[in-house]
């Protein structure tokens, strides 16, 4: 090959992601039910696709602020102080993203130098890891067990911390595991960064996804947080608006500044119309979350206790998100054969647990963000093809 044509040497250390293959894989095949993707099967609320085509028919379709619009940014504002009692200026710590995903790696690129060192979760969300090496800087895992409920434990944490530690990832509610932050654990956390001079990039998209009275903290209201923390966000779980691309990012003034540096010169701004749906989805009533999230509790309950009642598998019940990550160790085959193998043999996609890290190979994601009939005919069609295996 032309050595002019080499790729660079920072993407040479990313692969491709499993979630996006096996989601590929299933694009036609009306046969295969994917508990993959995660995505909800619901649409978003009927206000949100009226803002949008008014957006259109009133010609809002061109450039916007690239902070993002003022309306939008005030409304977030607005959100974070009714809910969490904490004031961000909507003109410089309030920034509009193209979705959670940009937001992560717009953070890091506005932080980390070369050779910095990110600890990440272990299993973690897929982006993280690639988001770090793109920004030159080092991941550094911070593993979650099983025998601890996937919980962050202090010692493990503070083991992984160096010199060189500049910025945390903490993920809750967690993708892929479902745990979420007690209050104590956020609290240890929070206390770890103040004593060790990290900042905290704190991913909170399934904030409003929680189940069995279970409360989500923000890590930016614990003391000495707020001037430390880059709270990300999004609208594409919450409500059912994974393709409009809207994240949104909270922070100190001097991140948010590189950030939106980095984000002029890399998409200008983001989708105009979307960011009116966004604000029509905030400003109208929530009923449609909490009556997705009940939904979504029904169908937990159900893949729990239908992975619970198959022989090599076990997993723990999650408190949060839409996903759950069983433990498949048992049938001898890496997370990556299982997975294939239950598409070839059961028509059933799933991601691969190595996907998230090395911590969770051995382990599967399913997600449950698909109808209550669709998942108990999944788990009959995987419960025929394991006993193929055993």
């Amino acid at each position: 090959m032309d050595k002019r044509l080499q790729i660079a040497e920072r993407l040479k250390k990313i692969r491709p992601s499993d979630i996006r293959r096996f989601f590929s894989l299933t694009q036609g095949i009306s046969s295969v039910i994917s508990l993959g993707i995660g995505e909800p099967d619901f649409a978003p609320p009927s206000r949100v696709l009226e803002a949008a085509k008014q957006a259109l028919n009133e010609g809002k379709t061109h450039y916007t602020p690239s902070m993002g619009i003022p309306e939008l940014r005030e409304a977030l504002a607005k959100k974070t102080k009714n809910e969490y009692g904490l004031s961000y200026n909507p003109e410089n710590e309030v920034l509009v993203t193209n979705g959670g995903t940009e937001a992560i790696f717009l953070a890091l690129l506005a932080m980390i130098n070369p050779l910095d060192e990110v600890l990440i979760p272990d299993p973690g969300f897929v982006c993280y890891e690639p988001d770090v090496l793109m920004a030159d800087g080092i991941p550094i895992s911070v593993p979650l067990f099983e025998k601890d409920g996937f919980k962050h434990d202090t010692d493990v944490v503070m083991s992984r911390i160096t010199d060189k530690s500049r910025v945390i990832i903490v993920n809750s509610p967690n993708n892929p595991t479902g745990h979420v932050l007690s209050y104590e654990e956020a609290a240890s956390i929070a206390k770890i960064a103040v004593e060790r001079d990290l900042v905290v990039i704190s991913d909170e998209v399934y904030e409003k996804i929680v189940y069995d009275g279970v409360k989500h903290y923000c890590l930016a209201t614990f003391p000495g947080m707020r001037e430390r923390t880059v709270v990300v966000n999004s609208f594409s779980k919450t409500y059912a608006m994974t393709g409009f691309r809207i994240g949104y990012v909270l922070g100190p003034k001097q991140i948010i500044t590189q950030m939106l540096l980095a984000l002029q010169y890399a998409v200008a701004c983001v989708n105009g119309p979307a960011q009116y749906a966004a604000l029509a989805a905030l400003e109208g009533s929530q009923d449609s979350v909490r009556d997705m999230v009940k939904e979504f509790d029904r169908r937990r309950r159900l893949i729990y206790s239908g992975f619970m009642g198959i022989k090599g598998i076990r997993c723990i019940l999650p408190k949060g998100a839409f996903y759950i990550f069983p433990n498949i160790h048992d049938f001898g085959k890496s997370s990556m054969e299982f997975t294939e193998y239950l598409l070839s043999e059961g028509k059933v996609v799933a991601v691969p647990g190595s996907a998230f890290g090395q911590h969770g190979e051995g382990y599967m994601r399913f997600s449950y963000a698909t109808s209550y009939n669709r998942i108990e005919e999944a788990l009959n069609r995987i419960e025929r093809a394991v006993k193929k295996i055993r």
